[in-house]
């Protein structure tokens, strides 16, 4: 695995997060936020409330600049984000998971702890030097990100939807193309 588990689960949170706010948007309710908080096994404070919606949903443009950053400039954010957060980093274990780090108390805000678990992660990232593996989707009509987590780093698109629509465009190119 290029990862840990916790920084895979925070990368795939932080791309989730930012495409959730490109067209169609599906961070919208409490409920959405909710199922996202579920989705990637988010533990702590959740205060279901539409001010944590908007705290959540205003992250998405900076965990955009910071997840498709050059390497150098990622850095810098990373370490101002940890800052800002007030981030001691320290190991927990939950049931059913192993070891891994947060970076703040369970009780901090969860907009908090999202940017600082991103960032914790784009630690990893950085340090690896794996930062190509974060891009701006290969649809046109898309600005979605994409974390490619491939062995082959063949990954190109956000989501099945923009998958599929690129295979199919492909798919009736090569028939029109044919004698």
């Amino acid at each position: 695995m290029l990862f840990a588990h916790d920084t895979v689960e925070a990368l795939r949170a932080a791309v989730a997060l930012v495409n959730a706010e490109e067209p169609p948007r599906t961070l919208e309710t409490v409920a959405d936020l909710d199922a996202f908080f579920t989705r990637f096994g988010y533990t702590g404070r959740h205060d279901r409330t539409q001010a944590e919606l908007d705290e959540v949903r205003a992250l998405a443009p900076r965990l955009r600049a910071l997840l498709l950053a050059d390497r150098d400039t990622a850095a810098g954010m990373v370490t101002e984000m940890l800052a800002e957060a007030g981030a001691v980093p320290r190991l927990v274990r939950h049931t059913g998971e192993d070891w891994h780090i947060h970076a703040v108390p369970d009780d901090a805000p969860l907009a908090t702890r999202i940017l600082a678990e991103t960032a914790m992660a784009m630690i990893d990232v950085i340090r690896e030097d794996e930062h190509s593996r974060l891009d701006v989707c290969a649809d046109d009509d898309c600005r979605g990100v994409v974390l490619d987590l491939s062995r082959n780093r063949s990954r190109r698109y956000c989501s099945a939807a923009c998958t599929n629509r690129n295979a199919q465009i492909a798919h009736r190119a090569r028939l029109r193309a044919r004698p």
